[in-house]
């Protein structure tokens, strides 16, 4: 599996950590040897919201070679969504069997059209922002409409992660992640 993680200016970091740390730990646990990343952007670099600066391993190009794109939010969502050429690139990921957002980037999917008649989720304070690019908001802390997977605001980052990593190797591979991660969230799924 080979997964863009879009990052931009004006993003919340934690919605990016949160998720990249349980996932990338597929390979560095060596329990999918096939999982490979890289961070995508339309810049070399980008700072997020509190000014930590974060290195792009690819910069412009298409995301079509991508089986997952995962998309953060964060302040910077609320502009990027209507910049045609930002989601112009997110568009290209239309062929990956996997798009995810956490938080506010759900506006960004929805703007690249891929929440279309997709029930979602985002940062609660955004769901009225969030309802016309989608079938239905839900609120709801991950939310899985087949390849459209949303999570709910900041600190949901890392329950999506962990929750991709269940679906991706199942609820063993979850399980010692989140041990590895000393992450104690009770799981009700």
């Amino acid at each position: 599996m080979k997964a863009a993680f879009a990052i931009f200016d004006r993003m919340t970091s934690l919605n990016f950590i949160g998720f990249y740390d349980p996932v990338t730990r597929l390979k560095s646990m060596k329990i999918m040897d096939d999982f490979d990343w890289r961070i995508c952007s339309t810049a070399p670099q980008v700072v997020d919201d509190r000014g930590l600066h974060i290195t792009a391993d690819t910069v412009g190009g298409s995301l079509n070679a991508f089986d997952m794109l995962f998309v953060p939010g964060g302040f910077g969502t609320r502009d990027l969504q209507y910049d045609r050429m930002f989601v112009d690139g997110l568009k290209t990921a239309g062929s990956a069997r996997l798009k995810v957002s956490v938080c506010t980037g759900a506006l960004l999917l929805g703007a690249a059209g891929f929440l279309q008649n997709h029930k979602a989720t985002t940062h609660p304070n955004a769901y009225k922002q969030l309802a016309p690019y989608c079938g239905e908001v839900v609120c709801e802390r991950v939310v899985d409409d087949g390849g459209i997977i949303t999570a709910g605001g900041v600190s949901s980052s890392i329950d999506l992660g962990l929750y991709l990593v269940e679906k991706l190797a199942g609820t063993d591979a979850r399980k010692r992640i989140a041990a590895q991660m000393d992450y104690p969230y009770r799981w009700d799924w």
